[in-house]
């Protein structure tokens, strides 16, 4: 949903300044319903993000101590309340809620390669994958992949700036 409104509001040229203005650009392909429709896909993506965040810091808290993700496992705990904690305290201070958007989007573009490089770090480490470790080849083209997703956000990081 928030894809095809990205889009057709690209292809259009139009400059969305605010949620109320995405809703009522929504309206003519979606009728009065356009607002209920746009606030569920808002939050079904907000709550899919935020369980995804929290067992991928999981995860990779559990990894740095050589555990498997377990949420009874107190490292996986602490991963998955620093992370969605830290979200949390933010919301406190965003104001404006397209500009919150903006904002989690922008940090979820820096904090994407530190997961992308710890992730195919242990994946990588036969102590914590045992027989599914990667091989070689795969570790390379996945540090490839996360290279170039890290330059890519970089660019884009700058280019919000300029």
């Amino acid at each position: 949903m928030i894809l095809l409104a990205a889009a057709t509001f690209f292809k259009g040229g139009i400059q969305v300044e605010e949620l109320q203005q995405a809703k009522s650009l929504l309206e003519p392909l979606l009728g009065n319903s356009a607002a209920i429709v746009f606030a569920l896909a808002l939050l079904m993506a907000g709550i899919s993000s935020t369980i995804t965040s929290g067992m991928a810091a999981g995860s990779i808290f559990a990894g740095i101590f050589g555990e498997a993700y377990h949420i009874k496992d107190s490292h996986s705990q602490v991963g998955v309340v620093l992370s969605l904690g830290i979200a949390l305290l933010l919301i406190f201070f965003i104001g404006d809620p397209f500009k919150g958007l903006i904002i989690s989007q922008m940090i979820l573009s820096i904090q994407l390669p530190f997961t992308a490089f710890l992730q195919v770090g242990l994946t990588s480490s036969r102590k914590v994958m045992g027989q599914y470790v990667n091989s070689k080849w795969s570790t390379f083209v996945l540090y490839a992949i996360a290279t170039i997703v890290t330059v890519l956000n970089i660019m884009l990081l700058i280019s919000s700036f300029s």
